[in-house]
């Protein structure tokens, strides 16, 4: 187990390196000057020179390269010179000095993702806490109705199999898994937010947290939270509900489910103790990666129904050019998808202890 995890790491460490490197050049290769950027409309000759040597900008790509690497790494190097950009300034980083070689300072602190573009200088690790927990809530939500709707029906379908009803189920999960998140998103949205609204009670758009009638304070919502997270489940239920249906089939096929037959047990007992965990790892497989594709992808569905979480703002921060925060946004949702990698590899060996971790 440690060397796997030993394993993992030294994988994650290098995966991380690989993202902060291509996006660090393929951003820093668009048009446009962010100093400009951060000025906006104030800026003058004297403001966009000092703006440029505070964040690095005057200096060669390959040294700002250096520089990222330098915020973004939990041991970093600075200089003690306060012309340079490296210097430790006062507040930038909640910081523990280990100790000090010439002119340059080694410290221990937490990643830096730097400062928003647009936002008046607020912290991109700020900007990407308020809105990850939003999307994370929808996609766990989401991911739930997906489980609990995909493994019924695909067993339903695979107790059924070739009648009326499997085919009802089939033509359904092929139909969800066809259908685009944004179409159905915009259907819905019509349907149960607007025609319907009246029986319904659902808004076309809202997000979890919401203003209260008097603007008093911000109060959860969480009937906003029932259509985004049905739309953004459709595609992977549909996935879960064949991949069920088959796994179950093969598993009904086992030995060790003849001889419990053979032994007595009744349907419901054989599904219900053999047949289930064992028919669980290819669903596993596919949540696992629906669940790490929906924090990132979930950029259509939160938009439209304006729900407040990292889609939505990775959508603002394109159409602002708001580098650091689409930087950072990567770098996090690169950062999940290893997590729940890991994660799911230990899964694997709860549901079937022949899997080893190598």
């Amino acid at each position: 187990m440690i060397g796997y995890l030993l394993n993992k790491i030294l994988y994650a460490i290098l995966t991380l390196f690989g993202v902060v490197t291509v996006i660090f050049f393929l951003f820093n290769v668009l048009p446009g000057d962010p100093a400009q950027m951060m000025l906006g409309q104030n800026e003058d000759s004297e403001q966009l020179a000092l703006v440029k040597k505070k964040y690095g900008f005057d200096k060669s790509i390959s040294t700002q390269y250096l520089y990222y690497i330098n915020d973004l790494s939990p041991v970093s190097f600075h200089s003690n010179n306060p012309d340079d950009y490296t210097f430790l300034r006062e507040g930038k980083y909640h910081e523990t000095q280990l100790f000090s070689v010439g002119n340059t300072t080694v410290v221990l602190k937490l990643p830096y993702l730097r400062e928003s573009f647009t936002k008046q200088g607020k912290l991109v690790s700020q900007v990407l806490g308020e809105t990850l927990p939003n999307t994370f809530v929808l996609a766990i939500t989401a991911i739930v109705i997906a489980m609990i709707l995909g493994v019924s029906l695909g067993v339903v379908s695979a107790l059924n199999k070739d009648t009326w009803l499997d085919k009802l189920i089939q033509i359904i999960s092929t139909f969800g898994m066809s259908v685009p998140s944004f179409f159905s998103a915009i259907l819905f949205a019509w349907c149960f937010g607007y025609v319907l609204h009246e029986y319904t009670n659902l808004e076309m758009t809202g997000s979890l947290y919401e203003l209260d009638d008097f603007g008093e304070g911000m109060h959860i919502r969480w009937k906003n939270l029932i259509l985004p997270a049905i739309v953004l489940g459709i595609r992977p239920l549909a996935v879960v509900i064949q991949l069920m249906r088959n796994s179950l089939l093969e598993v009904f096929n086992q030995d060790y489910i003849r001889t419990a037959r053979a032994k007595g047990l009744s349907e419901f007992q054989i599904i219900k103790r053999h047949a289930i965990k064992n028919a669980l790892n290819p669903v596993v497989t596919a949540i696992s990666g629906w669940f790490a594709s929906m924090l990132a992808g979930a950029v259509f569905v939160e938009y439209i129904f304006g729900w407040n979480g990292l889609g939505k703002e990775i959508v603002n921060a394109l159409n602002t050019l708001d580098l650091p925060v689409i930087m950072g946004a990567v770098l996090i949702i690169a950062l999940l998808f290893i997590i729940i990698n890991i994660f799911v590899d230990l899964i694997y060996v709860w549901l079937d202890p022949k899997v080893k971790l190598e």
